[in-house]
């Protein structure tokens, strides 16, 4: 389960007759959530806050970020404009088929971009409490999903209750997820994230979901405020969309490393 608004901020609807709801299994279920419609592009400016245990905000950042959707993979693009200790540091995901993600980063104190690791993805992205394997999609086949239940009310959304459990153990850091699919938009309202011995490890809330329309007329429903909380340390996230514009190109020169080297766009 990745914290959807560091990949692209975005889910679109998908309606269920009342009659085939219970008609559905929990792959199917995963499934749905997974194929969601998307826009083809997305620029955002998005507020990150750290928060601490206490409640307090440690630091709030401002983001920039550039999304493209083409094929069903998805790439992303995180320009991280303040604080001062943050600021011009960069983010490239490249999602992929039957492989996993690319990342890279630009750290602008050593002027170098390097990318990360699989080996490095359950490592903290930039001080949030998102790994870097949280910012990635898991293809369905990879997990064996059962229903929890068919039906449960979930902050105001009425959800089926999906268990996801790795096939290969080792293919992810958690040993199970939990997830709260919404009815209506087949959008991943409430996750629950457990560490290998099985304890709860994080959760992650959907707090505001709207619908906004693109260039090109479609409306989609959009997560703006989204909560993950890892439960073990009381350390919390906070990402929240303040400006948003769909389906409006992003020249491809700025998914590369050479845009993440320079921050300058070629056409």
């Amino acid at each position: 389960m990745k914290f959807k608004l560091l990949k692209n901020a975005l889910a679109a609807s998908s309606l269920f007759l009342a009659s085939s709801v219970f008609a559905l299994d929990a792959t199917a279920v995963m499934q749905n959530a997974h194929d969601v419609a998307k826009p083809s592009f997305t620029i955002a400016r998005v507020q990150m806050d750290l928060i601490s245990k206490n409640g307090s905000v440690e630091e709030s950042r401002i983001v920039t970020e550039y999304g493209r959707d083409v094929n069903d993979l998805s790439s992303i693009v995180m320009i991280f404009n303040t604080p001062a200790s943050v600021k011009d540091t960069r983010f490239l995901q490249i999602e992929n088929k039957d492989k996993d993600d690319d990342k890279f980063i630009y750290l602008p104190a050593l002027k170098n971009t390097r990318r990360i690791a699989s080996s490095e993805g359950s490592k903290a992205f930039m001080g949030t409490d998102a790994s870097y394997d949280d910012m990635s999609t898991r293809d369905v086949s990879e997990d064996n999903h059962e229903f929890v239940s068919e039906k449960e009310e979930k902050n105001g959304y009425t959800c089926w209750v999906v268990k996801s459990t790795p096939k290969d153990v080792k293919s992810s850091q958690y040993s199970y997820r939990i997830n709260w699919i919404d009815y209506n938009t087949n959008y991943p309202v409430y996750t629950e994230m457990y560490d290998k011995k099985g304890k709860l490890l994080k959760t992650l809330t959907l707090e505001k979901l709207e619908k906004r329309t693109g260039e090109t007329g479609k409306t989609y429903d959009i997560p703006v405020q989204e909560y993950m909380k890892n439960v073990q340390t009381g350390h919390a996230t906070r990402l929240t969309i303040q400006q948003l514009k769909l389906d409006s190109e992003v020249p491809a020169s700025v998914f590369t490393q050479n845009f993440l080297n320079t921050g300058k766009v070629t056409r």
